[in-house]
């Protein structure tokens, strides 16, 4: 392992990114003098990135992954701070620099939906970054210098949208109803010319009936091939073919590693075709890769299918760095990478390789069920306190007509959900404040998330099998500037699961990783759910009423 540099940081990377620049840790000490101005801020996040990735397979890492992760400036004390470790909470603080309580954006399911903001080419969900509030990056860049600009690109709306916050520069994302890049009515009404060539390639739907194979020989991959708790026990073994049909191959297009390759295509052609990085202003090129996130949700970080599409985002990202090195000077280019939160193995596996009992799994039907019907017998609406999986709705109007005090049914709630396997704490969110947010992180984080102007309730985490997931707690969520890396598991990791993972995803009912708001002017206050990282939420969400990442 090289020689490396490590650097203290602020949580979040978007306030270091001036000392990204990397420079050779070798070189001899100079004078110091004012760094200058580069005119591209090339910001890449890797949805769902791991630290350890960079170790396990470090060997293997010959393209981008392994030139950032060698020759980069890493900031070992940069993490997210908050709770709800979802991608638009992510995705809402890495440019931002605060908090997602001071962002607005709570989670997937209160991010970037938008009916009033149709997409140009898709029957896709509206978009827009309404919720978002404050300022990020880009503001600050066109403050010093109006001339700045800005393209953002994923596969995700969230995933484009949030780290531009509310600026109104070049934003697109993938469609999974035409496999076609878009934007919304936010931001334009017509697509450019240069999206339009994209599209026109219709790469997905060329590439229907196609198999991702391994990159390198199997005796390359440590991780066996036949783990059935992966994919939900179906389709979990080499080759992997997308279906021949060309709109349902560009639906499962993004669960491959060549979404990235396409992404990581088009930010290039925009970058060509907006004319960015030629100065004498710093403009801003964000690229969100969400293959990432696909894979470890179906398959898992241990699995063999998340060794390959690291390996292929490696070399994607070797390819676009000596790209963009042809068409712009790289003395002029700050690259910044980060992930936008972690996943944790499925526990079950996690469990069955140590020989250890399995974790529980919580499941809330039985109470919840419990508390309709108290409501419905009270008169309140059925539909006033909302499960989401990590929070609890409550609609206070709803009781409030009702003449019910939504007080004691919390907390009669709270006690029902306590006495639920795996349920280790539920807090009144007004109590936060008074605990010990030094040592107690379960309600720093939680102050972190929440927006201190909602009227919320209540927030409860499961418990922690501690005898299962002893030296497993580590698996929290990147910022690096350059590449970071990360691997002491101390106390300060993320404690419990992310929320943006779907270990579930092996479970029928498991908790999807966005759900539809209810379009609504009521506030509805928030009762927290969180987990240790080995436990998994029943949604009591219809199928139908579920929406695939």
């Amino acid at each position: 392992m090289p020689q490396r540099r490590f650097l203290r940081a602020t949580p979040f990377l978007a306030c270091a990114i001036a000392g990204a620049l990397f420079r050779s840790a070798a070189a001899a000490p100079v004078p110091p003098r004012a760094a200058p101005r580069p005119q591209l801020v090339v910001f890449i996040t890797v949805d769902q990135m791991r630290p350890d990735y960079f170790d396990r397979w470090a060997r293997q890492l010959t393209g981008g992954l392994g030139r950032l992760s060698r020759q980069g400036a890493f900031f070992t004390n940069a993490f997210q701070d908050h709770a709800i470790t979802e991608t638009a909470p992510g995705h809402s603080v890495t440019m931002a620099g605060r908090f997602p309580r001071s962002t607005g954006i709570v989670r997937n399911a209160a991010g970037v939906e938008d009916p009033q903001a149709p997409l140009l080419t898709s029957r896709d969900p509206g978009a827009s970054p309404f919720r978002f509030r404050g300022s990020v990056l880009i503001d600050w860049l066109r403050i010093k210098d109006p001339r700045s600009r800005a393209l953002s690109i994923s596969r995700k709306d969230r995933g484009a949208i949030l780290p531009l916050g509310r600026a109104k520069q070049n934003v697109f994302w993938y469609a999974t109803s035409n496999g076609q890049f878009t934007t919304s009515r936010y931001y334009a009404d017509t697509l450019p010319d240069w999206i339009r060539r994209v599209n026109a390639r219709r790469v997905p739907q060329r590439l229907a009936g196609q198999a991702w194979n391994l990159l390198l020989p199997a005796r390359e991959y440590a991780e066996p091939d036949s783990v059935a708790q992966e994919s939900g026990g179906s389709d979990y073994t080499f080759p992997h073919v997308l279906p021949t049909d060309t709109a349902r191959a560009a639906g499962a297009f993004p669960g491959t590693p060549m979404m990235d390759q396409l992404t990581l295509d088009a930010a290039l052609e925009g970058l060509q075709a907006l004319n960015l990085g030629r100065g004498p202003q710093t403009d801003v090129l964000a690229i969100s890769l969400s293959a990432t996130d696909y894979v470890g949700h179906r398959y898992g970080p241990d699995s063999r299918e998340q060794h390959d599409n690291i390996l292929r985002l490696d070399r994607a990202l070797g390819a676009f760095i000596d790209s963009l090195y042809k068409v712009r000077d790289s003395s002029t280019i700050v690259f910044a990478l980060t992930a936008d939160h972690g996943v944790t193995p499925f526990p079950e596996l996690t469990a069955q390789r140590a020989h250890r009992t399995p974790p529980p799994r919580y499941d809330v039907t039985k109470p919840f069920a419990t508390l309709r019907t108290t409501l419905a017998r009270s008169g309140v609406d059925s539909s006033a306190v909302e499960f989401d999986g990590a929070l609890v709705l409550v609609d206070r109007e709803a009781f409030a007509l009702a003449h019910v005090d939504p007080e004691p049914v919390l907390a009669r709630f709270a006690d029902a959900l306590r006495r639920q396997p795996g349920i280790a704490r539920a807090d009144r969110v007004r109590d936060l404040a008074r605990r010990d947010t030094v040592n107690d992180a379960v309600s720093r984080r939680w102050l972190h998330m929440l927006p201190p102007d909602l009227p919320i309730a209540l927030r409860q985490r499961c418990a922690r099998p501690r005898d299962l997931l002893r030296g497993r707690r580590s698996s929290r969520t990147l910022s690096r500037a350059g590449a970071r890396r990360r691997r002491r598991t101390d106390a300060r990791a993320h404690p419990w699961r992310d929320a943006d993972r779907a270990i579930g995803r092996t479970r029928a009912r498991a908790r999807p990783e966005q759900q539809r708001e209810p379009l609504t002017s009521r506030w509805r206050s928030h009762a927290g759910f969180t987990g240790w990282r080995g436990c998994s939420v029943r949604s009591t969400k219809s199928a139908s009423a579920r929406r695939a990442h």
